[in-house]
């Protein structure tokens, strides 16, 4: 009776330890599977490389093997659900693998709309590659959880997705440098929690929409080199955020608004190169804007005698407009002026001495009616 209780025992103890074995092994087997990436996002991470073709740096020689959340370059996953939540893709780096080639990146082909069916993106950063083309997949606007879109330097044409203002979490809208066409969509003004708008250099027309002012956490609004018309909506000094705007070479009529000079963080407004008229409100020297650009416009009357201590610029540039009159004495008020250019204008008088004036050359001051003094030649008696 005993051997046989001990044989039962025994028998007992042997199922039991291979139960548990069992229940450990498919532990770690789901374990395995939860910690890889969904096929489905492996898959449409494959069609997205099927579309480009990248022969310099080898950036998707390491896209293979079932895992694509572990070793793949460029793609990073979500630490709980294992999804694919960034594609990070720069055609400059200083990481080992550009090192080693010793060279930027040449990528062409386009972007595939596969990118959508990863449907927990919250990066898509495929920027710099100089030769990527055909157009931004409009179903990008259906990633709910999209924040950062940058495709600058690359040769994307066609036109921004119309329905773009549906990315209600997108901080950072980066498409400079690109060949887009067609005009800024009225609904990127729904994009509340937007920070940073790059628009710059492409062949964007129409006008820039009148409620641009709902963005309220943006700090730059960058939309120079394109086709722009239309007046500067009033809207933009509503932003209480917003520290640069650059709006230069486009086709802007009309004045500038002077409520622009009641900001109290602008720093950078770069209207270069338009077709701005009226006069140059006087709040705009006496304010917080330390790079201002008012050059190449249609600008008349005077330059505002209202500087003042506040003044502090590291660029003033009014060059190649229509100003007359003298430069005003309270100029000498300003706290700083490092570069200032007043040439190709109407100007007339002369030139007050002292600081900025001392550290300028003659061509700050050049192609004007009747300026004289240093750094031109001697006003006549």
């Amino acid at each position: 009776m005993i051997y046989h209780t001990k044989i039962l025992y025994t028998m007992d103890t042997k199922k039991s330890v291979v139960i548990l074995l069992s229940n450990v092994f498919v532990l770690l087997l789901a374990a395995t599977v939860v910690q890889s990436c969904l096929p489905s996002d492996r898959a449409a991470l494959l069609e997205f490389r099927a579309k480009l073709n990248e022969p310099y740096i080898g950036v998707f020689n390491t896209w293979k093997g079932q895992d694509c959340c572990n070793g793949w370059y460029g793609v990073s996953c979500d630490p709980n659900t294992h999804r694919v939540a960034g594609i990070t893709l720069r055609g400059e780096s200083e990481e080992p693998i550009f090192q080693k080639a010793k060279r930027s990146g040449l990528m062409t082909g386009s972007i595939s709309p596969s990118i959508c069916k990863l449907t927990r993106l919250s990066g898509i950063i495929i920027a710099d590659w100089k030769g990527i083309s055909g157009g931004i997949p409009s179903c990008i606007e259906n990633l709910p959880f999209l924040r950062h879109l940058d495709l600058v330097g690359n040769k994307i044409s066609g036109v921004i997705p119309a329905n773009i203002g549906k990315l209600l979490r997108l901080k950072v809208l980066n498409l400079a440098d690109n060949h887009l066409y067609g005009v800024i969509p009225p609904s990127i003004t729904r994009l509340v929690s937007l920070s940073h708008l790059d628009l710059r250099n492409n062949n964007i027309s129409g006008v820039i929409p009148r409620d641009i002012g709902r963005l309220k956490m943006v700090s730059r609004v960058l939309l120079s080199g394109n086709k722009i018309s239309g007046q500067i909506p009033e809207s933009l000094t509503r932003i209480y955020r917003l520290a640069d705007l650059e709006l230069s070479m486009n086709r802007i009529t009309g004045p500038i608004p002077g409520s622009f000079g009641k900001m109290s963080v602008l720093a950078t407004f770069n209207l270069g190169g338009n077709l701005i008229s009226g006069e140059i409100p006087g709040s705009l020297m006496a304010s917080s804007i330390s790079n201002l650009n008012l050059s190449g416009n249609l600008i008349t009357g005077r330059i505002p005698n209202t500087f003042g201590p506040r003044s502090y610029f590291t660029v003033l540039d009014l060059a190649n407009n229509r100003l007359q009159g003298p430069i005003p004495t309270s100029i000498a008020a300003a706290s700083f002026i490092g570069h200032l250019d007043v040439s190709h204008n109407h100007l007339c008088g002369k030139i007050p001495t002292g600081s900025p004036f001392d550290h300028l050359d003659a061509t700050s001051f050049a192609y004007n009616t009747c300026l004289c003094g240093k750094p031109l030649g001697n006003c006549k008696k």
